[in-house]
């Protein structure tokens, strides 16, 4: 099963979005989706729909048999199985296809973590490291249901630092098996999965990645966690006392299980961030059904600037974050359709062609999180009162939120990884970004930096998110050539400069869709405005950024020189963005839903 008619985009490099222009036509947008994209759309948000929502409150009594049953009826309809390879009984589609059941599962907040922690952290590491034995084992049965799946890097003392684990393996003299001590933590769908992806260290050092099954000998599981949020799903510690797994479960090679903590760490996050965008969608669309029915002086609620306010920046939120995540898709998919996935190097370009775009992934994870956290916030903040109630519709999401920012790997761990990754792929001339760091460097110090032309729909706007990306240089390149190597413990400096690498990003990638919208001769003036009202409230939040960066960087003369390049950069005059949040509330009102 293959999906047609997509799109063919020429490859780009990860992270090279802040050197480089794109145009248009390089992006990969929802308005690109082919027949089969929307067909797996409308699949899920059926399923989702008539199976899950109807029991979200059973699922929250964590009766294992009730998820176990919704994720066997997942199988047979195939959401299970879109990322496993057809040999082994999977439709082996298209990373698009995958961000849009996540997508789709969103508003179901716990079930998706039962999804998404079998399908994604618990099915990808056989999908991608296993051996063949392994993969004709397990595959066929995860991507119907019969045998469901969790993961385990976590342990009590190693969250963020996966590889100061202390659980050990040590193999046996006659190399059969390995004897693994210790506990691992925070396993979704432990209390009912029947295999565990785990790390443990084989000889105290070698980090290692290997398949346990549930009825090995010395596992036990801990007491469920009470959770503040996503109570449907199941999250217990894993007991490992003396247990005996065959070396036939090495999953890839000793030593090396970082690779497949990173890679699929990667992948998780990517439809960590389509999965929540699909939880604001859900919350919007509660948010404007009762701002309409909800009356307060005699009129709507949705009638007041404030709610008109809350919702049209929930909405254009939600419209950008849908926006990067499937251009990310679509870079994805660009570097893996020239993989022959019947050729012996597969896996490894795969591999390859997803790690090329970890800047993004990590993008995507953080920015579509804060995005949910804060359409969930005010998303209640409309339901006033009732809102705090669990007797209305956006308690649970709210609650549910809030996991997403530490799940697979902490905004904060993020944070550092986008500029450190930078860094590291233009110190391995993988990337030229310091060449383009100097170069404009030079140009602020003699005072030519030039502009660059831009004409037609959203001019201005393309111009100030160009400024922001040389904003990131400038303030990358006066970081790095203070602390050189030890950027990275500059903690501060790294947060602001990844934070205007995200905004770059949001900023082009919504411009370049509406560009593109504009083209294709869709009616655009409603995202036109959208996309003005973003930009600036963004190129804000950029100058900001770099102000309190560059005050750590430097002091005096230069210090003043710095911040004069950034406000020849960064010139621009606000829009009335009250008016178009206006316009965006009232279309929302006029579908009854977010349908943006």
């Amino acid at each position: 099963m293959e999906t047609t008619g997509k799109q063919v985009l020429s490859y780009k490099k990860g992270g090279s979005f802040l050197i480089e222009e794109t145009g248009p036509d390089e992006v990969f947008t929802p308005e690109d989706f082919t027949e089969q994209h929307r067909m797996i759309a409308d699949t899920t948000r059926d399923f989702v729909e008539n199976e899950v929502m109807p029991n979200v409150d059973k699922l929250e009594e964590l009766k294992y048999e009730l998820s176990v049953k919704l994720l066997r009826k997942a199988g047979e309809i195939g959401l299970l199985s879109v990322d496993v390879p057809e040999e082994y009984g999977g439709l082996g589609l298209d990373k698009t296809s995958s961000m849009l059941v996540a997508e789709n599962l969103g508003k179901t907040g716990a079930f998706a973590v039962s999804h998404g922690a079998h399908t994604g952290i618990g099915t990808l590491p056989i999908v991608y490291f296993g051996t063949e034995e392994q993969k004709k084992k397990y595959l066929p049965k995860f991507a119907t249901g019969e045998l469901i799946s969790s993961y385990s890097l976590s342990e009590p003392g190693s969250g963020s630092d996966a590889l100061s684990a202390k659980t050990v393996a040590v193999p046996s003299p006659d190399g059969k098996y390995f004897t693994m001590n210790g506990t691992k933590m925070w396993l979704s769908n432990a209390g009912f999965a029947d295999v565990y992806i785990t790390f443990a260290k084989v000889d105290g050092d070698k980090f290692t990645s290997f398949i346990l099954e549930k009825g090995y000998e010395g596992i036990s599981l801990g007491k469920e966690e009470k959770k503040m949020g996503i109570k449907g799903s199941s999250t217990c510690a894993l007991n490992l006392d003396n247990v005996k797994v065959p070396a036939a479960n090495v999953i890839g090679e000793i030593g090396k299980g970082h690779r497949v903590a990173l890679n699929i760490l990667n992948i998780g996050r990517f439809k960590l961030g389509a999965g929540v965008i699909g939880g604001a969608k859900a919350i919007i669309t509660e948010a404007v059904k009762y701002a309409k029915t909800r009356k307060q002086f005699q009129v709507p609620i949705a009638s007041f600037g404030m709610i008109k306010h809350k919702l049209g920046e929930m909405a254009i939120r939600a419209f950008v974050g849908e926006t990067m995540v499937y251009r990310t898709a679509g870079l994805i998919d660009s570097i893996l359709q020239n993989v022959d996935k019947k050729s012996p190097d597969a896996t490894v370009l795969t591999l390859k062609g997803i790690e090329e775009y970890a800047v993004e992934c990590s993008i995507i994870k953080v920015y579509a999180s804060e995005i949910l956290d804060y359409v969930a916030d005010e998303g209640l903040q409309i339901f006033g009162g009732y809102g705090f109630t669990e007797e209305y519709p956006v308690a649970r999401p709210y609650r549910d939120s809030r996991i997403n920012r530490i799940f697979e790997g902490t905004n904060e761990i993020n944070r550092l990884l986008i500029p450190s990754m930078l860094i590291r792929r233009a110190m391995k001339g993988e990337l030229p970004l310091m060449a383009a760091a100097q170069k404009l460097m030079d140009e602020i110090i003699s005072f030519s930096a030039g502009e660059m032309a831009y004409e037609g729909l959203l001019a201005d706007e393309m111009r100030l998110a160009a400024d922001a990306k040389k904003v990131g240089l400038l303030v990358s390149g006066a970081a790095f050539q203070k602390y050189m190597d030890k950027l990275e413990s500059e903690q501060e400096i790294v947060w602001h400069i990844a934070d205007i690498a995200m905004e770059a990003y949001a900023m082009e990638s919504v411009l370049l869709r509406v560009r593109k919208m504009a083209r294709a001769g869709k009616d655009s003036a409603l995202y036109t405005d959208l996309a003005r009202a973003f930009v600036y409230d963004a190129i804000e939040r950029v100058e900001s950024h770099a102000k309190a960066a560059l005050a750590v960087i430097a002091e005096g003369d230069m210090l003043r020189t710095y911040l004069t390049a950034v406000r020849r950069f960064l010139k621009y005059t606000p829009v009335n963005s009250a008016y178009i949040r206006r316009a965006v509330a009232d279309k929302l009102a006029d579908d009854d839903k977010y349908a943006l």
